[in-house]
């Protein structure tokens, strides 16, 4: 008996184990990021020298010609060239007025992005702008919280914060260029993206290619708040 009750509690401590929950390590997705968000740009690209280089570097490409073509185009020497596209030296009115002919572009143009403001919105809580989008007739109410226009990066953002409550219906039939990102807030959802539904609850997120048809399927818990982050191409604005 005393070996059978040996054998028992043998067998329920290895139980005991087996029953053990392995540790669950979070879920990390790997991609190759081609940016550093926390990047620091070296104080040099304030310079104006390091503007103007910048610029007849791009100008110069943007002809297609080599270094070795816009020296021969302008009597500067290819090491002078090379110093001004590198912002380590200063370059003389005259040199400037010999790149502008031989690139085609007035001399104010190398100055361009030396004198560009950077632009910036800030909106207080509340007093985002009120916008009529296609969803507006379903009760959805859609508040821009900013916009900014041409810009250097050639990429349009609108942020909305989107609010449906019971007056609103469901008006799943969006598309439109560009990518978009949905952060849940408030409520619940079920989000159709393509052919495929999503549940959604506060601090799920959702972010698709916009081309497809997408928008809510089933409003399941009302008021109902999330952001919708959307981003195209300039030129497609």
């Amino acid at each position: 008996m005393a070996k059978k009750a040996s054998s028992l509690k043998h067998d329920a401590g290895a139980a005991a184990g087996k029953a053990k929950p392995a540790a669950i390590e979070p879920r990390k997705i790997r991609v190759p990021l081609t940016q550093n968000p926390h990047a620091i740009r070296d104080t040099r690209e304030k310079v104006l020298e390091v503007a103007i280089g910048r610029e007849v570097r791009a100008f110069r490409k943007k002809l297609g010609i080599t270094v070795a073509d816009l020296a021969a185009a302008t009597d500067i020497s290819l090491g002078m060239l090379s110093k001004i596209e590198n912002g380590i030296t200063s370059p003389s009115l005259t040199t400037l007025q010999a790149l502008s002919r031989a690139l085609g572009v007035p001399v104010t143009a190398f100055f361009r992005r030396f004198e560009e403001e950077r632009s910036a919105v800030f909106v207080k809580a509340g007093e985002g702008l009120d916008v009529e989008r296609r969803g507006t007739r379903a009760g959805h109410q859609y508040n821009l919280l900013g916009h900014i226009g041409s810009n250097t990066s050639g990429v349009v953002v609108e942020p909305y914060l989107i609010t449906l409550t019971e007056d609103s219906d469901v008006f799943p039939t969006f598309q439109h260029e560009g990518m978009e990102f949905l952060y849940m807030l408030e409520g619940e959802v079920v989000y159709r993206h393509g052919s495929n539904l999503y549940p959604m609850k506060p601090g799920d997120s959702l972010f698709f290619d916009a081309d497809a048809p997408h928008g809510p399927e089933v409003l399941s818990v009302l008021p109902m708040r999330y952001l919708s982050i959307i981003c195209y191409p300039q030129s497609a604005g």
